[in-house]
């Protein structure tokens, strides 16, 4: 645990060094972590055995094409912004790695990560900087077997053995090439799934993240924040465009913790762990989506945007057919009621301190984002059993935006 704010009994981030043997079993290391406590805080740190290697040639000479770099656009003031992604030309990872170190784009000088804290919030809407993100593909060699991120081998792979699809960037692995500033806005995963994030090399990558029992009242907090947003859809930190300082958290006493990656260590997300954060300079991360038997609870009662046709909506029947038999008819019958696993908590929340969120507007964060080039939906979306809803690349492959 590197940093806690905003609370007084806040869930620290757990960092875990496992053996190798320990290693070896990833389902169930994940088990064991929440056994500990790990999923209180929403994120947890693995650094893996010094034995375990990703990828036995190294990373010199990556010949791999970005193809849809996006330059972050982002406006506000007073640490509540709003971002939009306005997609690029293509770039190799040599020119991509030549633009990051580049005058415009390189990490400031700075005597530790909390002077590159304070100067990204300050410089956060200028100059915008190129993120090569969501982009298909894995670094680590196919013959590994232990900790592949392509192939993890969880409970979500039923999406595929029993609907027959692949949903990029959720059962499969996405890249993300970074530079100084980049970032990724306050959101849970998709469906509330879980998600793990490998920094193959490079800079490191700093992280923010809410306790899963405090979502509600940060969600609320949110709602104060961009109030036109919310009006326009419920759902709409599912749109990943949010951006809330640690300095405004403070003031609304939303609990949270921060904590750095570096290269060769993995995060872990957990179900409904509300979690942004920002890319130091150059560098290589490889990331997607796992469920275990306890999300499925968060899997059924997350809260859906409705208001754009590019979600990920993964059908639960399989899960509850599988793993809670005795209420599948009950499910499928829409009468299958209970609160979201967080929402006790939520209703404790009430009872505290009021939120400032109310008198903050927009600012002029909820302007329409820019038309010219502003990242299309490609391809053809369509519904798969039950209100899965994915983009479809082929007949059996589906990317996630």
């Amino acid at each position: 645990m590197e940093s806690a704010c905003g609370g007084n009994s806040i869930p620290e981030i757990m960092v875990f060094r496992p053996t190798m043997e320990e290693f070896k079993d990833f389902n169930k290391y994940v088990l064991y972590m929440e056994s500990q406590g790990a999923h209180k805080a929403g994120l947890a740190k693995v650094i893996p055995p010094a034995e375990w290697i990703p990828c036995r040639n190294g990373y010199t000479d990556i010949d791999i094409t970005i193809p849809d770099p996006i330059s972050q656009v982002v406006s506000g003031h007073q640490g509540v912004y709003r971002q939009y992604n306005v997609e690029s030309k293509a770039l190799t990872v040599a020119q991509f790695k030549k633009l990051a170190n580049s005058a415009r784009y390189r990490t400031p000088k700075h005597l530790d990560y909390e002077e590159l804290e304070r100067k990204y919030w300050k410089n956060i809407t200028f100059p915008n900087p190129i993120y090569g993100a969501d982009m298909s593909g894995s670094l680590t060699d196919t013959d590994q077997d232990i900790w592949n991120i392509n192939r993890l081998g969880s409970i979500l792979d039923y999406v595929g053995e029993d609907y027959g699809v692949k949903i990029e960037g959720v059962n499969t692995a996405y890249l993300y090439f970074g530079m100084w500033k980049t970032t990724f806005a306050w959101h849970t995963e998709d469906m509330d799934l879980y998600s793990i994030n490998y920094l193959h090399f490079g800079a490191p990558k700093s992280w923010y993240a809410i306790p899963p029992q405090h979502g509600r009242r940060f969600e609320k907090l949110a709602q104060g924040l961009f109030p036109s947003s919310f009006d326009a859809c419920p759902a709409f930190m599912r749109h990943k465009m949010y951006l809330v300082s640690p300095t405004i958290l403070k003031k609304n006493y939303i609990s949270f913790n921060k904590i750095t990656q570096e290269a060769g260590e993995f995060m872990i997300t957990f179900p409904y762990g509300y979690h942004s954060g920002y890319n130091h300079g150059f560098n290589c991360a490889e990331s997607t989506n796992f469920a275990t038997e306890r999300w499925i609870e968060y899997g059924k009662r997350c809260l859906q945007c409705k208001c754009r046709d590019d979600g990920v909506r993964i059908c639960m029947d399989t899960f509850v057919q599988r793993f809670q038999p005795e209420k599948y008819h009950l499910w499928k019958a829409g009468k299958d009621i209970a609160p979201h696993p967080e929402d006790d908590q939520s209703r404790m929340d009430k009872k505290r301190r009021p939120y400032m969120a109310a008198s903050i507007n927009d600012g002029g964060i909820n302007q329409k984002p820019p038309e010219k080039n502003h990242r299309p939906t490609r391809g053809k979306w369509q519904v798969f059993s039950h209100n899965c809803i994915c983009q479809m690349l082929d007949s059996n492959t589906y990317r996630k935006r």
